[in-house]
């Protein structure tokens, strides 16, 4: 019998769109860069907000800016971004209060955090169309 260990086949390259994560683990990832897409944005939106506080003529121009078809794709998205973020932030608070922490619930929780938020994008969606 010989001492010599048997290596396993390991794949070379790690495919992250292969790989099936569970409904509160994509939560959780969603949750961290929706988090990061709303630090970022902060920026434009309190340059937007100056630009609109400065003057009659400065707010027209940004109202007028507002309307592009681009903008309010982003506008869109950075509202689901805050949805998302809001909603999966209050499960996270919940669940630090040791509420839901079961696996059927959690994954519950997770499937309202995905509906409340799309169904919260569409609804503010609509008002900026």
């Amino acid at each position: 019998m010989s001492n010599v260990a048997v290596k396993k086949k390991r794949p070379v390259h790690l495919n992250l769109l292969q790989i099936r994560q569970p409904i509160p683990a994509v939560v959780s990832i969603l949750h961290r860069a929706s988090g990061a897409l709303l630090f970022a944005a902060a920026l434009w939106l309190l340059f937007l907000l100056d630009r609109s506080l400065a003057s009659p003529e400065d707010f027209q121009e940004v109202k007028r800016y507002l309307g592009f078809t681009v903008v309010k794709l982003a506008m869109l998205v950075l509202i689901w971004a805050f949805a998302h973020h809001f909603c999966a932030g209050i499960r996270y608070l919940l669940l630090d209060l040791h509420k839901g922490i079961e696996l059927p619930a959690a994954r519950m929780s997770s499937v309202i955090v995905f509906v409340a938020s799309l169904a919260l994008t569409a609804f503010f969606g609509a008002k900026i169309w």
